[in-house]
């Protein structure tokens, strides 16, 4: 009984925890030319967890993640951390730390389609590690997404009162 007590005790520690978050670049306009992301960059608090999804044609528009160096040049012929090409790019801030990023197309770097972030530590009562997922999720008129702590919540509800049933049974 006293297990039991405790298992419950540290599920519900969990409830005050929120998911990291997911920012739609740019907004409902996405990765795309004439829009200010700097501003949209300063408008917006990164941490350690959070994702960044960049939605854009395919055809028109990537993303490079690059170093300061390169941001503030915009020549790639080094100082490339990754490039992503799907057009529907999900990529996790996995360190605290500053990034920047880039659309390597002739002229949009240098006509505005760069931002840099600073990232910062997560407050461990504030972020919990999510599982990579295959795709974001779908755009909403929302910056930041959190559909999926209710998900979350479910799940270790689910997960407390089986192991509270096992646990009386055995």
């Amino acid at each position: 009984m006293m297990m039991m007590m405790v298992k419950l005790l540290m599920f519900l520690s969990f409830g005050g925890l929120s998911m990291c978050e997911v920012f739609l670049v740019g907004d409902e306009e996405g990765w795309n030319s004439g829009i200010n992301f700097a501003t949209w960059s300063q408008n917006h608090n990164f941490t350690k967890g959070d994702f960044l999804v960049f939605n854009y044609a395919k055809s028109v528009h990537n993303v490079y993640e690059v170093s300061e160096e390169t941001f503030r040049s915009c020549e790639t012929s080094n100082g490339v951390l990754g490039e992503y090409e799907s057009g529907n790019d999900r990529i996790e801030l996995k360190e605290a730390r500053k990034y920047w990023f880039i659309c390597n197309v002739a002229g949009h770097c240098l006509g505005g389609m760069r931002f840099g972030i600073d990232v910062n530590e997560a407050n461990p009562r504030s972020h919990l590690p999510l599982s990579p997922v295959q795709s974001p999720p779908p755009p909403t008129n929302h910056a930041s997404h959190h559909g999926s702590y209710a998900l979350w919540s479910s799940f270790m509800g689910m997960v407390a009162f089986q192991t509270l049933f096992v646990e009386q049974y055995r």
